[in-house]
């Protein structure tokens, strides 16, 4: 056993940066920091401290949610990390700037939309991807798409960082290297059998000897609760970023030790397809609702599929019907069934699809999905899915002491198991969600990003940011969130209250509910002719994590059925 616990930083370490982040601060601001009241939501704690650290030194909500991300990277590796990618919400009134910094990882130039198409045994069973011989798409070289998410964090962070770029790295490091003990939801994630025919857990993270090394014991299986996992390559790989910024990453010495590995393997990622990325500033995607602004992201992101719901939901009276009744599910879940229709028929990069974002978040044209609603008309999802959770992806809210608020989803995907020798992380699987028949609206294409139902997003009340939310959960990722915002704004509920009330989904034509949901209502569904089904799981679709601005109180709330945290500083 080590001398420190895992992960332990000493208070000097911590001390030192903060000290001069204090002095960086003053620097910038021309004044000291102000007392008002700051938290940070993260599905890990130990991510979710390194954040209240930059904030505690004098950080903004930026600093804070880019460390969350790094050190989200480390201690929770097939999640998230610096090879992923995402969807950031940033709001700063002091600088009446509001916009999202989109990082979808695109298709290498290499792709082709038919370079799959003799490999197809079949879509997989929940809709959500291909499987194809050899899980090419799924597991290895060829499932990666450019890396994102490292350019992603480092814009972020010189537009708006107050705090040096190595404080801000520092905590990653740190953890990468004295190491960090395996949580519960960490061993959940791992031991994934692999459902629909897709690569396991263990097949993601023994892919590689660097893997194994790291995240298997040594009979092969991979490490449990407790068990410690240490990464010096990863440590060292961070410390390049930190004194290069990511341009080490994207031109430097790591673009080209990535891009070799990439061709020795069969890979598509060249050295220019990393020079050439570049994340994407956009205006936010607004709607309203009862009286609330809803911002939140633009396609590929899951923006639109959530205004969709909550037009659709405006027309009811959702109170009255009484939280997770027969009626309210029946209710939710048939807007829920006709924005899914809608996601698969219309959304994906607008750089190739012309997407009627216009149509989609219309009053009028949820008025007409309401009246069918009312009139006990079913919505048609024509695909099976069996809604079981998943869990490849995370979230960090932020609000600082100047009411500046950050939302942001990151993800690997379905990670594709791979790691450069020497350099610890693990690259997204992005490519496995393309379509591999050409001409479809999901078909692969050079520099396409897929559709992601990511959606970070901001709530207003009377034009101050109200909620700061978001959500892991790949597909039910929209319908989570949409739950915990109903939540708040129809039934009152703390943020608390809101994120741990139990959840249902209907992405097909199935009802999906947690084990929480009472039997008498889905009884009821069924005699309705609904077909229901019930997870084992307490907890599940998404695992949303938010912040509340009630006045001058802040009230965050941590998915319990993750590993998270919320933290007042």
């Amino acid at each position: 056993m080590p001398s420190v616990k895992p992960g332990h930083i000493s208070l000097r370490d911590r001390v030192a940066p903060l000290r001069r982040a204090r002095r960086n601060h003053k620097k910038l601001t021309g004044e000291a920091m102000s007392k008002g009241k700051e938290m940070i939501v993260a599905a890990q704690a130990e991510a979710a401290e390194a954040g209240a650290d930059m904030l505690r030194g004098g950080g903004n909500a930026i600093d804070a949610a880019i460390a969350c991300a790094l050190v989200q990277g480390v201690v929770d590796p097939l999640m998230a990390g610096i090879a992923g990618f995402g969807s950031c919400g940033i709001y700063f009134p002091g600088q009446n700037f509001h916009k999202y910094l989109d990082f979808h990882a695109p298709a290498p130039a290499a792709a082709r939309p038919d370079m799959w198409e003799n490999l197809i045994e079949g879509e997989a069973r929940d809709g959500y991807g291909f499987i194809l011989r050899g899980k090419v798409n799924d597991l290895g070289y060829q499932s990666i798409c450019v890396p994102a998410s490292l350019k992603a964090y480092y814009e972020a962070h010189q537009r708006f960082g107050v705090l040096p770029w190595r404080d801000i790295v520092a905590p990653a490091i740190a953890w990468a290297e004295r190491g960090w003990m395996v949580r519960p939801h960490v061993e959940l994630f791992w031991s994934d059998p692999g459902i629909m025919d897709r690569a396991s857990g263990i097949d993601r993270l023994s892919f590689t000897a660097s893997g194994r090394k790291l995240y298997c014991r040594e009979d092969g299986s991979y490490k449990r609760v407790g068990d410690v996992v240490r990464n010096p390559d990863y440590a060292q790989t961070l410390r390049m970023i930190a004194e290069g910024g990511s341009d080490v990453f994207y031109r430097g010495e790591l673009a080209r030790r990535i891009a070799a590995d990439m061709k020795a393997n069969g890979g598509l990622i060249t050295e220019e397809d990393l020079a050439n990325y570049q994340p994407r500033w956009c205006e936010p995607l607004r709607g309203q609702y009862r009286g609330y602004e809803v911002t939140t992201n633009n396609p590929p992101g899951g923006g639109v599929m959530l205004l969709e719901m909550l037009n659709v939901l405006e027309n009811f009276d959702l109170s009255a019907l009484g939280h997770n009744s027969v009626e309210y599910l029946r209710v939710v879940c048939e807007a829920m069934k006709r924005a899914t229709a809608d996601k698969d028929r219309f959304l994906g990069d607008p750089g190739f699809l012309d997407i009627p974002v216009g149509k989609l978040t219309s009053k009028e044209y949820a008025a007409t999905m309401a009246a069918e609603i009312k009139a006990r008309v079913k919505g048609d999802v024509p695909r099976f899915n069996s809604g079981h959770p998943s869990k490849d992806t995370t979230h960090v809210s932020v609000v600082d002491r100047d009411g500046n608020c950050v939302t942001m989803t990151h993800s690997l995907g379905m990670p594709s198991g791979v790691i450069t020798d020497g350099l610890g992380f693990i690259y997204n699987g992005c490519m496995g969600v393309f379509d591999p028949r050409p001409g479809r609206p999901g078909s692969v294409a050079p520099g396409k990003a897929r559709f992601t139902s990511v959606v970070p997003s901001i709530v207003f009340k009377d034009s101050k940011p109200y909620l700061v939310i978001g959500a892991p959960g790949a597909t039910q990722i929209a319908m989570g969130v949409l739950q915990a915002i109903l939540n708040v704004l129809d039934f009152g509920m703390t943020m608390t209250e809101a994120v741990s009330a139990p959840r249902f989904s209907a992405t097909s034509n199935a009802i999906d509910v947690s084990n929480r949901i009472v039997h008498g209502v889905t009884r009821a569904l069924e005699a309705d002719g609904y077909e229901v089904i019930r997870s084992p799981y307490t907890f599940g679709f998404a695992a949303v994590h938010g912040i509340r601005i009630d006045g001058d109180r802040l009230d965050g709330g941590a998915d319990p059925g993750h590993d998270g945290i919320a933290l007042p500083v």
